[in-house]
């Protein structure tokens, strides 16, 4: 269950950012609230890596893309503040576990240019990350 571990890792951190904002799960339904802004958060797995010869390692990597929806009129400030909070907490070299998968965490996360969307102020945060599995 190695990707799960990851996703549930990233996912926790991603939840403890203060003040809380509401996380849409992938293939979990949302009903925006109107004046209220979210986030929704993509595990994006990459092709494993296998820098070693032999079946006991290999190294799952990807990126975690935070998609930032902030409501009209509320200004581009908070979306960026909300950026920048992320991007502080999944900083380069930080790691985070679950069930005994580390993912670490492995370039500063890039913050995109922000646009409308369907009526919101959206902004794209791209987190880097790997994590060293050993199957014996």
């Amino acid at each position: 269950m190695t990707i799960p571990n990851i996703r549930n890792a990233l996912e926790q951190a991603l939840a403890s950012i203060d003040p809380a904002i509401d996380i849409v799960h992938e293939n979990v339904p949302y009903d925006p609230v109107p004046d209220r802004p979210y986030c929704a958060a993509y595990l994006l797995v990459a092709e494993p890596g296998n820098p070693t010869l032999g079946e006991a390692y290999h190294k799952e990597q990807g990126v975690m893309q935070v998609n930032l929806q902030y409501p009209p009129l509320v200004g581009t400030l908070d979306c960026a503040l909300r950026a920048e909070a992320i991007r502080a907490l999944f900083k380069r070299g930080s790691a985070f576990s679950d069930g005994g998968v580390t993912v670490q965490i492995d370039r500063t996360p890039e913050i995109d240019r922000g646009e409308q969307v369907d009526g919101r102020w959206m902004q794209i945060v791209r987190i880097r990350w790997h994590a060293d599995i050993f199957t014996a």
